[in-house]
């Protein structure tokens, strides 16, 4: 266990030879994987199985998952009902080792993990490595949160009397997880339940069922026992309702999109039969965020920031920037240097590490994207990109639409791919209102000098940057959520988090 906290520090892929052909050699190796369910610690196969392709080479399989039923989801939820007791149990300090151990685990498999992702979800060689370094670091600092936890809380003296204030946890939980951070956020959301001594029923999303089982795999490896953990790929429709609606989930722990999420909120209220305890709902969900530039602003450091945060990972982040808010008196300088930066940009296959985009997710996501694109044609006025580019892949060119329509589609709803917006304003006022007109508040940021406090006081999000990127959330640094439609503000990587997993009881002894 290290004494203190630190960050995951990067895989070097430029300038470290050794590491760059360890990578690539993981890539080249990589084989199908079969994923069965797991539950009560017994692998399971089905007739019905979901199959995993490589978005950038559609035909190629990445994996096959076992597709669980209604019965099978039935099934899960005892067993982690079953393992609840002993579990919750187990000495917080035995429950943060497994996770110290997990971070060790996740650290020694991480080529093969970044490969993963690489080849399942498409990301680029430092994506891939970013995922699974917050992976890494979300085992081990809810390890130590758990410590934290643990130790004995202040309580305000009461003469007479001996009080103490301790934490237990809540049950059976279900994670929900996203496939655009599929390793990270499914191993924060999971680890933090499972150190707070909650089981688990673990949903991974259909597109990324694959690196869902290499965590399972590695926090089995490093001590779970049979039953906290369940692992049941299947598809929302099947067996999403039941998880969350049955009398034995405690808490539904969700990252995704703004529908799904309000569903699990609203079907989460209702009591069932037999049920005896208010459902807790930890939800992430969507975003549309902003930058703004000022007029005192260092126009290329901005442009970059505006550049990397709407196109990394193909704009399919929750924290992605889709809008660019320039103030009139730089905007022509902006813009032209976020087009320029736009078409440097490599595309391609992002299993050639020198690609910095590839391809979106799969043909539906495509196809949604494009649709905006077309609205966007009406909406704005296009000046780079707008096109698909020619062979199987789900690739977009990156697309920037100037003189948008603040009212707009294109202009107020999250598209979740490489789509930018950017709107004249004609100084600070303006900028901050058309960056709080939203329905979300997750991410955003503001580049200047002059309106440092007041963009700090002044601007709805989250997680506010000033003169950086909105994207690259750092645990413990960063503690990451938003507020309205964006979800609870559940703050994942924050001080907070844990506590979402855990009752509170005081024991008052008279002396």
């Amino acid at each position: 266990m290290a004494l203190e906290f630190r960050n995951e520090p990067p895989l070097d892929f430029v300038r470290d030879a050794q590491t760059r052909e360890a990578q690539q050699k993981a890539i080249d190796s990589f084989v199908p994987v079969d994923c069965p369910l797991v539950i009560a610690g017994s692998r399971i196969s089905t007739k019905s199985s979901i199959v995993s392709h490589n978005p950038n080479q559609p035909r190629r399989i990445v994996g096959r998952a076992a597709k669980a039923s209604k019965a099978q989801a039935e099934k899960a939820l005892r067993a982690a009902y079953d393992a609840s007791p002993s579990w919750s149990k187990t000495p917080p300090g035995a429950r943060a080792d497994i996770l110290f151990r997990a971070a060790d685990v996740l650290r020694r498999r991480r080529h093969d993990l970044n490969a993963t992702l690489i080849l399942e979800v498409g990301k680029s060689w430092a994506e891939a490595d970013a995922d699974t370094a917050e992976a890494i670091d979300f085992c081990a600092f809810y390890a130590h949160e758990m410590l934290r936890y643990a130790q004995d809380q202040p309580l305000t003296p009461v003469k007479g009397e001996r009080n103490r204030l301790t934490y237990q946890a809540l049950g059976v939980g279900v994670v929900i997880s996203p496939w655009n951070f599929p390793c990270a956020i499914l191993t924060g959301m999971t680890a933090a339940a499972l150190v707070a001594g909650n089981t688990v029923v673990l949903k991974p999303s259909s597109l990324a069922p694959v690196i869902g089982y290499r965590v399972v795999e590695a926090l089995e490896e490093a001590g779970v026992p049979k039953g906290v953990l369940n692992f049941l790929p299947s598809s929302g429709g099947e067996i999403g309702d039941i998880l969350v609606d049955h009398p034995l989930t405690r808490f539904i722990s969700f990252t995704g999109s703004r529908d799904v999420g309000l569903r699990i909120h609203e079907r989460a209220s209702r009591v069932q039969a037999g049920q005896r305890w208010l459902k807790r709902t930890v939800i992430e969900m969507g975003g549309k965020d902003a930058i703004i530039v000022d007029e005192d602003a260092d126009l290329d450091q901005a442009a970059a920031g505006i550049v990397a945060s709407a196109f990394g990972y193909q704009g399919q982040k929750c924290s992605a920037c889709s809008r660019a808010i320039l103030v009139e008196k730089v905007h022509d300088r902006v813009l032209d240097l976020v087009v320029e930066k736009t078409k440097a940009l490599t595309l391609g296959d992002v299993s050639d590490p020198s690609v910095q985009m590839g391809a979106v997710i799969d043909e539906g996501q495509m196809e949604k994207v494009l649709g905006y694109i077309k609205l966007g044609r009406r909406e704005g006025r296009l000046v780079t990109g707008g096109n698909r580019i020619a062979g199987e892949s789900y690739l977009i060119e990156p697309t920037v639409f100037a003189d948008v329509w603040p009212k707009g589609h294109v202009a107020r709803e999250e598209i979740f791919g490489p789509v930018l917006s950017v709107f004249k304003v004609p100084d600070f006022d303006a900028a901050v209102q058309l960056a709080n007109d939203s329905e979300y508040g997750l991410t955003g940021a503001y580049y200047g000098k002059a309106n440092l406090t007041r963009a700090a006081e002044e601007f709805y999000v989250g997680n506010l940057y000033l003169n950086r990127k909105c994207t690259g959330a750092l645990v413990g640094g960063h503690p990451f959520g938003g507020f309205d439609m964006s979800g609870t503000n559940a703050k994942a990587g924050g001080r907070d988090y844990l506590r979402l997993f855990l009752e509170a009881k005081v024991v008052t002894e008279k002396i």
